[in-house]
């Protein structure tokens, strides 16, 4: 319960909220006489919100119940997508046609759809001209081209094309398989497949935009140590001080500083 007070903060703070819980016990916490020290300083912290907590038996309310469990939830999405690859090889025109002495298995072939994005990008794409030749192929020996993918050190090249690179983003950022990772974990996983001019700035702009990260998540820096105020001046104008304050957007006077 801490945890999810810690969690949501920014929409609980100052509103007033019910907590339901399976633990009959939690009810009776602020009438409590007798608390050992950990329970005492989660008290001082419960103190910051306006909060009542409400007893819901378990039976009740199977589906928080399950929700706290791993396993269930993990077999139900491989069950959910069973499920849907099934209908998915329904739609498809394979068949099996059994002979007196063999059988005939009908053959496929599966391919991303994304790669036949990226060919598709590649004809309206006006960096190609720096990486190819004339005849289609590389200029430089750091560049290849594989089944119609331009290929830099055996990453796939992604052309110039903002929706193409942001579904490529977004796959390795929101998905349930990545959950909102930082800047430099996302671009080490992506350049171990992808690569673009500029895709470190990307990835870093594509991070620092997200609202749920910059609410949740703390920056880790270092101790700014002890406050060392300035000494008291003995006369007028003995000691002049001043502030900037940078990174404003820019007036109509071109002026970003104050």
């Amino acid at each position: 319960m801490i945890h999810a007070l810690k969690l949501w903060r920014h929409y609980l703070y100052g509103e007033t909220f019910e907590v339901f819980t399976d633990h009959k016990s939690l009810k009776y916490v602020f009438s409590q006489k007798e608390l050992n020290l950990r329970q005492r300083r989660w008290m001082e912290f419960l103190k910051d919100y306006d909060c009542t907590i409400q007893y819901h038996p378990g039976r009740a309310n199977v589906v928080a119940d399950a929700l706290s469990r791993n396993m269930p939830i993990s077999m139900a999405g491989m069950m959910a997508r069973e499920w849907q690859m099934m209908e998915a090889f329904s739609q498809l025109t394979v068949s099996v046609v059994p002979k007196k002495s063999s059988i005939l298995i009908a053959g496929m072939v599966v391919q991303l759809e994304l790669m036949n994005e990226i060919r598709e990008a590649y004809v309206d794409d006006k960096r190609m001209p720096l990486w190819l030749d004339e005849h289609g192929q590389p200029k430089k020996p750091e560049f290849e081209m594989h089944d119609g993918i331009l290929r830099f050190r055996g990453r796939i090249y992604v052309p110039n094309q903002k929706s193409l690179r942001q579904k490529i983003l977004n796959e390795a950022y929101r998905t349930r398989y990545t959950i909102h990772p930082g800047a430099t974990k996302m671009y080490r996983d992506l350049r171990e497949v992808y690569w673009w001019p500029g895709m470190k700035a990307s990835v870093a702009r594509k991070v620092a935009q997200c609202d749920t990260c910059q609410r949740i998540k703390i920056e880790h820096q270092r101790p700014a140590g002890l406050m060392k105020p300035l000494d008291i001046p003995e006369w007028k104008w003995e000691h002049i001080t001043m502030d900037f304050v940078t990174g404003f957007p820019k007036n109509k006077k071109d002026n970003d500083a104050i």
